[in-house]
């Protein structure tokens, strides 16, 4: 077995995503362990097939759910790769891997992956989305779940990291293909995280992240979003999707890129105000 890292996977009902993910990862020969939150499709028996450990969680949130994977899967490997059922990993990536040494990472504690995501078979290229630095591999224990998110979650790890430009991941949700079930998943995400920004108006939440521009690329997230969160509601989803279609290019994106930039940067942002202000009516 691999003895440099071992590989951690969420999953639910996820027999459409979880064989293209672990046919990607299978010959780095890396302990698989999975946390599954009640599938009731192939899903578990696609796990068995592949040879992975499987534990049972009830889901709460993405941040709670790894957050118990990392505290109870026994992983023994120096390094931990966190994915989501529906990404995979590129032969680049495969190959950057096969060859990682821990011992010339010493004085490193995480590692970002580069990410293209798609949308409905197309590469969402421009609006922000590529490249985008996701940080999915950390030193086993060091690394940790951001329980101060409620929906978007990300690892954190003290000290020193590095990005691997080319080191890519593909993630392609097929189940976003029925524009019904995009819908509805960020209608429940919406509750989320209206929930949150509410939150943290109350001084409830705080970020784990110090916020800097010129920081990783979370800390440059979390500045980005400390100037979200001062935007005014109702106006700040008209000038972001100004921002991602003309400032960042989404208007070059064809058809089905430009329909994501609205329903992912305008509609979702205008359903989350919407239900911040109902919250704020409801609590006063």
């Amino acid at each position: 077995m691999n003895q440099n890292f071992s590989f951690i996977i969420l999953t639910f009902n996820e027999q459409i995503h979880l064989p293209r993910l672990l046919e990607s990862i299978k010959g780095l020969n890396a302990s698989i362990f999975i946390l599954d939150s009640g599938s009731t499709d192939e899903t578990l028996k696609i796990a068995e097939r592949y040879g992975a450990e499987v534990k049972q969680n009830s889901f709460i949130n993405h941040p709670k759910q790894w957050d118990f994977a990392l505290k109870n899967f026994k992983v023994e490997t120096p390094w931990t790769i966190g994915l989501d059922a529906d990404q995979t990993v590129t032969p680049e990536l495969f190959e950057m891997l096969a060859n990682f040494k821990d011992e010339a990472h010493r004085d490193i504690n995480g590692i970002y992956f580069n990410r293209k995501n798609f949308f409905q078979g197309s590469w969402i290229r421009f609006g922000t989305f590529y490249p985008f630095y996701l940080l999915k591999m950390f030193r086993t224990g060091v690394g940790f779940s951001d329980l101060n998110e409620n929906m978007d979650h990300r690892f954190i790890v003290p000290g020193n990291t590095e990005i691997w430009k080319k080191g890519w991941i593909l993630e392609e949700n097929l189940k976003e293909n029925d524009i019904a079930f995009w819908k509805a998943k960020h209608e429940r995400y919406s509750d989320l995280v209206a929930q949150e920004e509410v939150e943290r108006m109350l001084k409830l939440r705080t970020q784990s992240l110090k916020p800097n521009l010129l920081g990783s690329p979370d800390e440059k997230r979390a500045w980005l979003k400390q100037l979200w969160w001062k935007l005014p509601l109702g106006f700040r989803p008209y000038l972001y999707f100004g921002y991602r279609m003309f400032f960042k290019l989404g208007i070059f994106e064809g058809t089905t890129g430009i329909k994501f930039h609205y329903l992912q940067g305008f509609w979702f942002r205008k359903l989350v105000d919407k239900k911040i202000k109902v919250i704020q009516k409801n609590r006063s």
